[in-house]
């Protein structure tokens, strides 16, 4: 058995493995080359957010923790690239590395999960509802005010055990995540996004690289999907303006119609969920960037610079 001729790392957790395993399949059909048994490796990498289950993640740095042991593989050169929900990848990347290609993007969209209801709307007051994300937190609290949301932390297996152990009442989950790991039994309701706008990027896998190495670029240009970098660098943007992080609740969705038009929505809000801001704007694909800047300077503006005090500046990523 000789040396695999590609490394690929990722998170152990079982909706990272999926996720790897979907892109060496498709690396395998794009890449004559790859399809001998041993020709791709994929190496797990336990990164600090796996180790840190008990706190939550703005507790605990940030978003960013789930990439950070896995960037310093890919700058060391111990893997060759690596595979990532775009929605866990800080705004900014450290010096080197880059996102060479997105997959076509799965369904954006937040599932809701419960024993006890089938929509957030029919929770009686005083539920409990659990998620690590403060960007479904506010928007659970703005529109159910009646509602408890508490911390709720782990990989979604986890979480969906805790849900049936009668930890809390309902719980919310990406649509995307719980399809990939073959979990949509569980879904009560998928909740549409002018009922809960999803986080940057979410349903995306991104494929980071070092940015000299030309042959892992070359091997993924087959896999990427144009019309998902316009929506993902449109919401990227939006974010980047808005210097978001773990702790300011924001959420954002890009989405192409049938004449090409590109359609941006984002929204911001306080983590109580008591004052929301929320807009959008439309235009040709090549002004993806400028939209979501635009977007974002406008949120910044309405909401003024109180929602942002006393947030770190890294790692910055969405919820």
């Amino acid at each position: 058995m000789g040396s695999p001729l590609l490394r690929i790392g990722t998170r152990g957790s079982p909706m990272a493995l999926a996720q790897t395993h979907r892109v060496r399949d498709a690396l395998r059909i794009a890449n004559p080359d790859l399809r001998q048994n041993d020709a791709i490796d994929i190496v797990v990498i336990q990164t600090t957010a796996d180790r840190a289950q008990d706190r939550t993640l703005a507790e605990i740095g940030g978003k960013g923790l789930f990439t950070k042991e896995i960037e310093e593989a890919l700058l060391a050169g111990s893997i060759d690239m690596a595979v990532h929900s775009m929605k866990d990848v800080p705004t900014w990347l450290p010096q080197g590395l880059e996102i060479a290609c997105l997959l076509e993007r799965d369904d954006p969209r937040d599932a809701f999960i419960s024993t006890r209801a089938t929509s957030l709307a029919e929770l009686p007051a005083g539920s409990v509802v659990g998620t690590a994300s403060l960007r479904r937190q506010a928007q659970i609290l703005h529109k159910w005010p009646h509602l408890r949301v508490v911390p709720f932390r782990g990989n979604a297996n986890t979480r969906l055990r805790k849900l049936e152990a009668g930890t809390v009442d309902a719980t919310l989950l990406a649509l995307s995540g719980l399809e990939r790991i073959g979990r949509t039994d569980a879904i009560a309701a998928v909740l549409p996004v002018e009922e809960m706008l999803p986080a940057v990027a979410q349903g995306a896998l991104g494929i980071e690289i070092r940015s000299a190495n030309d042959l892992a670029r070359a091997l993924l240009a087959p896999l990427s999907h144009r019309s998902t970098e316009v929506c993902i660098a449109a919401e990227r943007s939006l974010l980047a303006t808005l210097d978001g992080s773990c702790r300011t609740p924001i959420a954002g969705l890009g989405t192409l119609s049938a004449d090409k038009t590109l359609t941006l929505r984002g929204l911001i809000a306080s983590s109580d969920g008591r004052t929301l801001w929320e807009s959008c704007r439309s235009g040709p694909p090549s002004d993806a960037t400028r939209l979501g800047a635009d977007l974002g300077q406008e949120l910044r503006r309405r909401a003024g610079p109180g929602l942002f005090v006393g947030e770190p500046g890294y790692p910055r990523s969405s919820l």
